[in-house]
């Protein structure tokens, strides 16, 4: 961490301690529970890919839950060498068979990375789905995968009882890819502010359906000068990558200084619907870009940086 980093946390009270913020977010995320999961870390189109039994399964986290590409499924059940031909038939079957037509209508099309780089629309599922898949195909692999599903199911309903678990585990995940603890620390920090803002939002009338990208994108200009699509592309990002994930240690402070100011003017003015959150969104980035700019004034440098954390091996790809 850079010492003008340390000053910019101090002078604006984001120096929080860890275990603070974390139990602060889980304390925050419950009293919204019935509203909004706690789904901070994990963006709608997130999609991620892991091993079961040496085949590659996609999965996209949709609706608050992780919903899975079949085909993917349907290969690690039976090793079919053509498992899309093999899920098409098994899906028309499902279709006839009385008392799975509510199987099929459960059945639903998402993106996931295809063998040619592109997202393209597949079908997907959710666990309590699958399991129903499953029953239908005689397999030594069936108990295992079901297990295996029931686990990935399990984790989320215990990171929505308990949201603490959602951060600690992101935590390890983050240490896992190699991710160093000052940034993880600035990482956590930044989730909290975002969700304490949202929630101040929400109580003020701000509409989280479209109103909560619009005003994201006012501080994000205001902050950065840059838009969040010209900020992903500066990083080399896709959309389906989570910007902040991306973000250096100085990114992340100022982000949250920009937010946290937002919260305590929109606080101190009462800003009650749309237009005058807008306007204390448009204040707050502006605190925030004032200082981007003394920062960059001092230093040189740019605080906007195309550093991101895409594996090295990963060629840099066209953004979407």
């Amino acid at each position: 961490m850079s010492g003008e980093g340390e000053k910019l946390k101090k002078k604006h009270n984001l120096d929080i301690p860890l275990d603070e913020a974390i139990q602060r977010f889980a304390n925050a995320t419950l009293d919204d529970l019935d509203s909004e999961p706690s789904d901070e870390l994990i963006v709608e189109g997130h999609t991620e890919v892991v091993p079961f039994k040496g085949i590659t399964v996609r999965k996209t986290f949709h609706e608050s839950e992780w919903w899975f590409s079949i085909v993917d499924i349907v290969e690690a059940l039976t090793e079919s060498k053509t498992p899309r031909r093999y899920w098409s038939d098994l899906k028309r079957q499902l279709a006839e068979k009385e008392g799975f037509s509510e199987v099929y209508e459960e059945i639903v099309q998402l993106k996931f990375m295809a063998e040619d780089g592109k997202m393209r629309e597949t079908d997907a599922a959710n666990p309590e789905t699958l399991f129903r898949i499953i029953q239908s195909v005689p397999s030594p692999k069936a108990e295992p995968l079901k297990r295996w599903l029931a686990k990935v199911a399990y984790e989320r309903i215990q990171e929505i009882q308990d949201p603490e678990i959602a951060i600690k585990r992101a935590v390890a995940e983050y240490q896992a890819q190699g991710r160093p603890m000052d940034w993880i620390e600035q990482r956590i920090r930044s989730i909290l502010v975002r969700k304490e803002l949202t929630n101040e939002w929400k109580k003020r009338g701000v509409d989280e359906s479209h109103e909560f990208a619009i005003l994201t994108s006012v501080l994000s200009m205001g902050t950065f000068g840059v838009g969040i699509a010209d900020h992903r592309k500066i990083k080399n990002l896709k959309r389906t990558h989570n910007l902040r994930d991306h973000m250096t240690d100085m990114e992340l402070i100022l982000t949250m200084l920009g937010e946290k100011s937002t919260k305590e003017i929109a606080q101190t003015t009462d800003a009650q619907g749309f237009a005058p959150n807008k306007e204390a969104a448009r204040k707050g980035g502006k605190i925030a870009g004032d200082a981007r700019r003394a920062l960059e004034g001092q230093t040189g440098r740019k605080v906007v940086s195309s550093k991101n954390f895409l594996p090295k091996t990963t060629k840099p790809d066209q953004v979407q």
